[in-house]
């Protein structure tokens, strides 16, 4: 599950390619400024970045991403003009994308880029939440450097929770996501594993109920 960084200060455009990337299967997150945009995207695989900030420019983030590795950074631009894309380029974006393109080609060109970046390999993902690390690698998870032993699907349930921080996962997509059937059909499936999960993680608030929504991952 490779980790998207989306730096956009408008909230509805980032909500709305939050919600694309995460149906496409996407470990989403967003931040609304360039200051944020570098301090979180070292835990990224992949940064799509709005070049319009208000705090600092985005070719200035875009050189400074570059200049400290290979991850890769996708422009996001209102201007389709040949300038912006060069200037992007030129600061060592991967691609440049025009904000009204749609979600297919939006889409497609992560996964191009994506598939540049890492050639022949699927990007493992870690996670680490405080005392709290998940490696999607060897599917382990550790609390306060102890091995919590979890099932398979107890494993995939707190990943997928772990993989949105900042958003409560209904109980719809977590039985979608996890276990690929209706929620309906097999809703106490999910409060068992999540009990269980809770029971083995022990006291502390990891996995926190949001009323009529489902789920979210809490912070110990």
């Amino acid at each position: 599950m490779e980790r998207v960084l989306v730096v956009q200060e408008d909230p509805a455009l980032a909500d709305a390619l939050l919600r694309e990337l995460r149906r496409r299967g996407y470990a989403a997150v967003s931040v609304g400024t360039g200051a944020a945009a570098l301090s979180s995207y070292r835990s990224a695989d992949l940064v799509l970045l709005d070049l319009e900030l208000s705090d600092i420019d985005g070719l200035e983030i875009c050189r400074a991403v570059r200049d400290a590795g290979p991850t890769p950074v996708i422009a996001f631009t209102d201007r389709d003009t040949e300038l912006d894309r060069v200037l992007a380029l030129q600061a060592g974006a991967d691609d440049c994308v025009v904000k009204s393109c749609g979600p297919r080609e939006l889409i497609a060109r992560i996964e191009a880029v994506l598939r540049r970046a890492y050639p022949g390999q699927t990007v493992a993902q870690t996670i680490s939440l405080g005392p709290l690390h998940l490696d999607e690698r060897t599917r382990e998870v550790r609390l306060h450097d102890r091995t919590v032993e979890v099932t398979g699907k107890e494993f995939d349930l707190l990943f997928t929770l772990a993989a949105s921080p900042t958003a409560a996962v209904s109980r719809k997509d977590l039985m979608s996501r996890v276990w690929g059937i209706n929620w309906a059909q097999s809703s106490r499936t999910l409060d068992t594993h999540v009990s269980s999960l809770r029971g083995k993680l022990g006291a502390g608030g990891w996995i926190i109920t949001v009323r009529g929504v489902g789920y979210r991952i809490g912070r110990g």
